[in-house]
């Protein structure tokens, strides 16, 4: 038997990176997988790789940007299947201009649309079930910006990110007693396709020394298969090696001095 054989999982973001390899993790341990993120193409991949490989899964292409939208991806795994054991709010994206100096409201609205009112809608919309059953965990994919916040995540990012890691500490605070568990994973540096949006994208050898998604979905898999009378607060990961990242900062510093 497998560890997760007749859960339910919501994972966002899960057409690349974290979010993918989550998504095939879960559902190589049994889980029913829903599978969200904007673009459909990468969705069906990986449900049909999912599916290749004898797991369930299906797409649930959404902008999770609008509230009613992430909402209703509850309201679409409970007709699917009946129940939500597990979600992941794992999408998020950083503004293209990351000093406070110059990010405009559209970019600030637009990542904190994705990064924290999305996790809101779509928790708040997975609670009933969960509650009613008396169990469900929820995992939230923060960032090390919510804890070292400065110009290279940006500061609506790490502001956003902040905003996640606090919400979930009061989820767990409010709700733990029903059954609920709540936990942040907080990581810093993986190679994933957000770090080509930065003012001046790591090179390779850089990122060569960084996590990878996969480092991430396996503590994302050890918090969502612990035996629910365990709860695993908060996940700090970081990459083993330090690097410099005086230049890159340099960038971001100044990138869209010339748009004001």
């Amino acid at each position: 038997m497998s560890s997760l054989d007749g859960k339910v999982a919501i994972i966002t973001g899960a057409g690349t990176g974290i979010g993918y390899e989550a998504a095939k993790m879960m559902a190589a341990e049994g889980a029913k997988v829903v599978v969200v993120g904007r673009r459909p193409e990468p969705l069906n991949a990986v449900v049909d790789e999912i599916k290749a490989a004898g797991g369930e899964a299906v797409a649930k292409p959404t902008d999770l940007e609008n509230g009613d939208d992430a909402a209703a991806v509850a309201d679409f795994t409970l007709s699917t299947f009946g129940r939500v054991d597990i979600l992941v709010n794992n999408a998020g994206h950083a503004s293209k201009i990351r000093s406070i100096r110059y990010v405009q409201p559209d970019e600030w609205e637009s990542v904190f649309k994705i990064n924290i009112d999305a996790v809101y809608r779509l928790t708040q919309a997975c609670l009933p079930d969960m509650i009613g059953r008396g169990e469900g965990t929820v995992i939230t994919t923060s960032s090390m910006a919510a804890l070292n916040p400065g110009v290279l995540g940006g500061a609506p990012y790490s502001a956003a990110k902040a905003a996640s890691l606090n919400l979930m500490r009061g989820l767990s605070s409010e709700l733990r007693s029903l059954g609920i568990r709540a936990t942040t994973i907080v990581p810093g540096e993986v190679n994933t396709p957000i770090l080509d949006g930065r003012p001046a994208p790591p090179p390779q050898d850089a990122r060569e020394t960084m996590m990878r998604p996969e480092d991430v979905a396996d503590a994302i898999m050890l918090c969502a298969t612990m035996a629910h009378r365990t709860l695993i607060e908060e996940v700090v990961m970081t990459p083993t090696i330090p690097r410099d990242m005086s230049a890159e900062l340099a960038v971001a510093k100044t990138k869209g001095s010339e748009l004001v």
